[in-house]
């Protein structure tokens, strides 16, 4: 798991800039608090006013942001996710709402820095986000840290998922809609992996196969283990 010490070594990479003129979806939330309030610092005293229509669990319910991001990397998963972004893939926001759904580390972009927040749903705001320009940076930045690359494709010489064993420390990574990773990112990587199909399609959704991969990891390394 990466520190806050870690984190500030990586200031050279500019933070991902999201989309402009993108609004929250409020979701569903509850009113202001009822009764004597609640005592933490954790507790935003304008949330306990108003109510809380963020797209949080229950016991998130009248946090401040930062306390809730505080709490995440308590405890966050020593996996990353990184995506290509060379065309402006509409997947980006799903898949990093799915990262934060799985407590990832980071989500590091690759190519493009703008991307469509709105799959997100305002998730982006509790999860670690970085921009690299290219394949070569980001295998830099994993290599200093000692994680091994696992790109996720359906190209000759992968291995199926289901039966690969995901490094508990690792970036999975992944390609845009329609051409999937680019040579150099296949090339880069230290294990490809595929996803089983069954059907006539040649690929599923980009956001769909990040959930799988992401899962597979969880199933291996935190549902099997509590």
């Amino acid at each position: 798991m990466s520190t806050r010490a870690d984190r500030a070594r990586t200031a050279t990479y500019a933070e991902v800039v999201p989309e402009p003129d993108e609004t929250p979806h409020p979701g569903p939330g509850v009113g202001p608090w009822q009764g004597e309030w609640p005592r933490g610092e954790e507790y935003d005293p304008e949330l306990l006013a108003n109510g809380d229509t963020r797209n949080v669990v229950d016991r998130f319910r009248y946090w401040t942001m930062e306390a809730i991001v505080a709490e995440l990397d308590r405890r966050r998963h020593p996996f990353h996710v990184a995506i290509e972004n060379w065309q402006h893939d509409l997947n980006i926001g799903s898949i990093v709402r799915t990262a934060n759904a799985f407590l990832a580390d980071t989500v590091h972009i690759v190519g493009r820095r703008r991307w469509n927040k709105r799959g997100a749903m305002v998730t982006d705001r509790y999860q670690h986000v970085l921009h690299h320009d290219t394949i070569d940076e980001l295998v830099a930045w994993a290599r200093e840290r000692g994680l091994p690359i696992i790109a996720v494709d359906n190209v000759p010489g992968s291995v199926l998922i289901e039966t690969f064993d995901l490094p508990r420390a690792c970036v999975l990574l992944f390609g845009q809609e329609g051409p999937g990773l680019t040579d150099a990112a296949i090339e880069a990587s230290d294990a490809v992996v595929e996803i089983a199909q069954f059907g006539s399609t040649r690929s599923i959704n980009a956001g769909a196969a990040a959930a799988i991969a992401m899962h597979r990891w969880i199933s291996q390394h935190v549902v099997g283990r509590r």
